[in-house]
């Protein structure tokens, strides 16, 4: 696995992703969830499966990240969402690190092993969660959600994924 691609195997077969086509399967609204779980998965599948890529349809993942980029990056490599293996779970979250960081949390499993991740610190922006959750938004903030979003994705893209998740 690259740091620009995340290998899958299905029956044997390889089938590699990039951010692109994870992007292009998700569309433009959340580029900042799809990195998430395009680093996620980057994070967790080597420690999982050492030797080769893991069977895609052997991974489950739960999470307290609601992000529908997230969720649409793991459908494309995992099929988790249609083959119910993905969950949001609001147990998993950890308020005492804070509104900003708590639901950052992933849960990957893969043939009876899981790996835990959270978000270092530092990564995600406090004024981002904030205008995320802000009800009425005009349409100027709406703008500079947008923005957020880009820069969101444009920084974790910028780092590799052992630098954003620590493993717990």
């Amino acid at each position: 696995m690259s740091d620009g691609t995340i290998t899958v195997l299905e029956t044997g077969k390889p089938l590699t992703y990039g951010f692109d086509e994870l992007t292009l399967f998700h569309g433009f609204g959340f580029p900042g969830g799809v990195a998430h779980g395009f680093r996620v998965m980057q994070r967790a599948f080597p420690l999982l499966s050492r030797n080769e890529p893991p069977e895609r349809r052997d991974i489950s993942v739960r999470t307290a990240f609601r992000g529908p980029g997230a969720r649409d990056a793991f459908e494309m490599v995992t099929r988790s969402t249609c083959e119910d293996r993905y969950t949001v779970d609001d147990a998993l979250a950890e308020p005492e690190r804070g509104e900003t960081l708590m639901r950052y949390v992933f849960h990957v499993s893969y043939r009876g092993e899981t790996v835990k991740l959270h978000i270092r610190e530092g990564i995600v922006r406090d004024d981002f969660i904030a205008l995320g959750r802000k009800p009425d938004r005009t349409a100027e903030e709406d703008e500079r959600l947008a923005d957020l979003k880009r820069d969101m994705a444009e920084r974790l893209l910028a780092l590799p994924a052992g630098e954003i998740y620590d493993t717990y």
